[in-house]
């Protein structure tokens, strides 16, 4: 009897550590399960390399996310940020008619807004929500300023190089799905393989004892925003190549909000410390296959703020009950 009991209890750790270790790749799984009931022709070519293509912008900035989330922090500014650079970076394109000048000034303005939201975060001693909060409204208000109620518009001469860098293919791959692929892998090499990424999460799990080991808590802080804000800028750059023209009031509009959906059903614990880059990508998948899913279902699409609220929701109420026990 005793030796029933105790396999039974082994049974149910087993199953409690799976569940929890690959918690992401099993709700993947299961959502692609229904996703193929629904529509047979799911996994043709052509309908996967779309859900790689409509998630990729978000899911870059959803890498940057999963560091800043990790570290027990959040940044509200994700939209706004994308919108400022990609509106900017038209105007420099124009300006100057040079892709590589364009791009650089992408990156380098990512990083400078993350830099300031670092700063504020670490030198000013203001909580991340506020600080994301206030830079997400001005950054917003800025681009409106600035694009008038119009929209930035790339130059014909320049537009179809440009926008081949996001609508072109490699040995038929197309380009956004390469660079989700490519800066995904970066970051989990970055997370898992370099102290930086242990020290993420050092900080995420306990800012006290991170410092009583040695760690610059305030550095590692600010490189995890001015990170994050480098893939924002590369975000830009690839939505500005996409669309060819920005819109100053909507670019960008609701990408905190998925780029924090994709984080958090990837299994990156919302209170820090514990996260999974794979577990992220594998999150923006699952929110495409949610979309598309709600789409075949005819579900109205002004709901899907209302679906992403929910697997926020659904997905920490998840952690905090594993968690509690």
């Amino acid at each position: 009897m005793k030796g029933l009991t105790m396999k039974n209890f082994q049974g149910k750790e087993a199953w409690r550590t799976m569940t929890t270790n690959y918690s992401h790749w099993l709700s993947f799984i299961l959502l692609l399960v229904v996703a193929i009931i629904v529509s047979p022709s799911f996994l043709s070519w052509n309908n996967i390399t779309n859900q790689f293509v409509q998630g990729a912008i978000v899911g870059i900035c959803a890498m940057g996310m999963s560091l800043i989330i990790s570290a027990g922090m959040i940044d509200l500014s994700v939209g706004s940020s994308v919108a400022l650079i990609s509106g900017f970076g038209v105007t420099i394109l124009n300006s100057t008619h040079s892709i590589t000048l364009t791009l650089l000034f992408c990156l380098g303005a990512g990083m400078l807004l993350g830099l300031i939201n670092g700063l504020l975060v670490t030198k000013g001693r203001i909580a991340p929500f506020i600080v994301t909060l206030a830079t997400m409204s001005a950054w917003r208000s800025v681009i409106n300023q600035m694009g008038q109620g119009g929209p930035f518009t790339v130059d014909k001469t320049m537009y179809a190089p440009f926008r081949a860098l996001a609508a072109g293919r490699f040995l038929g791959i197309p380009h956004l799905m390469i660079f989700l692929i490519v800066i995904s892998f970066l970051t989990a090499m970055l997370m898992s393989k370099t102290k930086f990424g242990t020290y993420v999460y050092a900080v995420g799990s306990n800012q006290q004892a991170a410092r009583l080991s040695g760690i610059n808590v305030d550095r590692v802080k600010t490189l995890i925003f001015t990170y994050a804000g480098m893939l924002y800028g590369l975000a830009a750059f690839l939505l500005a190549s996409r669309l060819t023209s920005i819109q100053a009031a909507s670019a960008g509009s609701g990408y905190e909000m998925d780029a924090i959906a994709a984080v958090a059903i990837g299994g990156t614990s919302m209170d820090g410390g514990k996260g999974k880059i794979l577990g992220t990508f594998l999150g923006v998948l699952m929110l495409r296959i949610i979309n598309t899913v709600l789409i075949m279902a005819n579900v109205p699409p002004f709901l899907n703020g209302l679906v992403t609220g929910v697997i926020i929701i659904v997905a920490v109420l998840a952690q905090s009950t594993k968690k509690n026990k």
